[in-house]
């Protein structure tokens, strides 16, 4: 009896004592950690939500801040001879916490404004100037790993950082909240629409189409004999951001070769889908 109760609870055993060598630093390969994962979920010892974390944890040892960064045409950014309130309009508008204050050159970054230190501001007598309210501003490569950079943003608690490239211009930014969003998936608050999970296209009865801001253009093309080029972007959204030049608000348009968008779900941070028109179509 005693033999067989050890041969019951041997394969899980084993399983464990593979795990915990996998993890223990041994000379295990990578691909080897994530089949002892998938196996665990298999046999109910991992749910699907914690292996896809682990798996995201993993990830992002091999993914650089160029992966997620949001680009510089996505940033918002706020010039340092603004009006108290023109910066006021535009903290309102973005709903971001963190902006970049910028001189008469964009990539001449001067610090980090905070919504809290302009709130604070409020509540004074006297108000400071823009640049006695700055933060300082964390420059970094696009190389950089994101581990590397999340460990940092937990040392120094900062929550931003400007990425340049290697001529030393602004290639965009990144936020603590990209980073943990490749371990944990997207992180929405209650003003976020629910994704459609259906066609990046999808025709509507009215004769429009909301088109995905990720679907590709070479999709786009394919679907609508179009010729926009992809050379330098590789979705629609990027094209449209690109040509209106600012991350634009729910609702705004812009008329590319005929084809009419609409901006119709977007965040803080990005455009996520747009109702587009066809060219020589009508409104019904």
């Amino acid at each position: 009896m005693p033999e067989e109760s050890d041969s019951s609870s041997a394969p899980q055993r084993s399983w464990f004592d593979r795990l915990s060598q996998a993890l223990s630093g041994e000379p295990r390969s990578r691909e080897e950690l994530i089949e002892e994962l998938h196996a665990a979920h298999s046999n109910g010892l991992l749910g699907a939500d914690t292996l896809e974390m682990i798996e995201g944890a993993i990830r992002v040892a091999d993914q650089q801040v160029g992966d997620v960064m949001i680009p510089r045409v996505q940033m918002v950014s706020v010039p340092v001879d603004a009006t108290f309130e023109e910066i006021l309009e535009i903290v309102v508008e973005s709903g971001h916490s963190r902006f970049p204050v910028h001189g008469e050159d964009k990539d001449e970054i001067l610090g980090i404004l905070l919504a809290k230190d302009l709130l604070r501001d409020c509540a004074g007598k006297e108000r400071k100037p823009l640049h006695e309210m700055l933060r300082p501003a964390v420059l970094i490569p696009e190389s950089k790993r994101l581990n590397v950079l999340l460990r940092e943003f937990r040392q120094s608690r900062n929550h931003m950082a400007i990425v340049v490239d290697e001529y030393g211009g602004v290639a965009g930014l990144v936020t603590i909240e990209d980073v943990l969003e490749q371990i944990v998936g997207d992180i929405d608050d209650e003003h976020d629409e629910a994704p459609d999970e259906n066609a990046l296209i999808a025709a509507q009865p009215d004769g429009h189409y909301v088109i995905d801001a990720l679907t590709p253009i070479s999709e786009f093309n394919d679907r609508f004999n179009a010729g926009f080029s992809d050379d330098d972007y590789d979705t629609v959204g990027g094209l449209v951001v690109d040509a209106i030049g600012h991350l634009p608000e729910v609702g705004e348009e812009l008329a590319l070769e005929g084809f009419h968008f609409r901006v119709a779900s977007a965040d803080a941070r990005r455009v996520h889908s747009f109702r587009m028109q066809v060219p020589g179509a009508t409104d019904g």
